[in-house]
């Protein structure tokens, strides 16, 4: 009784639209306040209220693509989703200090995808595949 009571509350909260969109993506109804925004367009919110939430599921991330994984949140959001932070980056005095100018933008983990790093290797294989036609142009080729 008491999660359905909670649920309905949410769904008021954050009105149909938002609900539809976090049952197809989290699977749950929350409502909660907007903390911030990063470079990828993820949303994140906090819920303080203690009937609301079951406790350590009270900060989540709205992610802004339909294909979405873990590496598309920066370590700075991650810090703060994981309880390692207390303050949300954009409010935290620390991490704002600790990004120096010189640090390239966070990008996610192209593992898998056709933006993935592959180097080249100019090391000659051990095993040649055999080819006709140079055979031929050497004049090894037997009649």
């Amino acid at each position: 009784m008491v999660s359905l009571v909670r649920y309905i509350r949410n769904i008021r909260r954050s009105g149909i639209r938002e609900w539809w969109r976090q049952m197809q993506y989290i699977g749950d109804a929350k409502a909660g306040t907007l903390v911030g925004k990063d470079q990828f367009g993820n949303r994140y919110f906090e819920n303080l209220n203690p009937e609301d939430e079951v406790p350590g599921r009270h900060r989540w991330v709205d992610f802004a693509q339909h294909e979405y994984h873990a590496s598309q949140v920066p370590p700075e959001w991650h810090a703060w989703l994981s309880h390692i932070r207390k303050q949300p980056p954009a409010e935290d005095p620390v991490m704002q200090a600790s990004s120096p100018p010189w640090k390239a933008p966070w990008v996610e983990n192209l593992t898998g995808t056709r933006g993935a790093y592959r180097p080249y290797n100019t090391a000659k294989p051990k095993i040649e595949a055999w080819d006709r036609r140079v055979t031929v142009q050497r004049g090894e080729a037997r009649a």
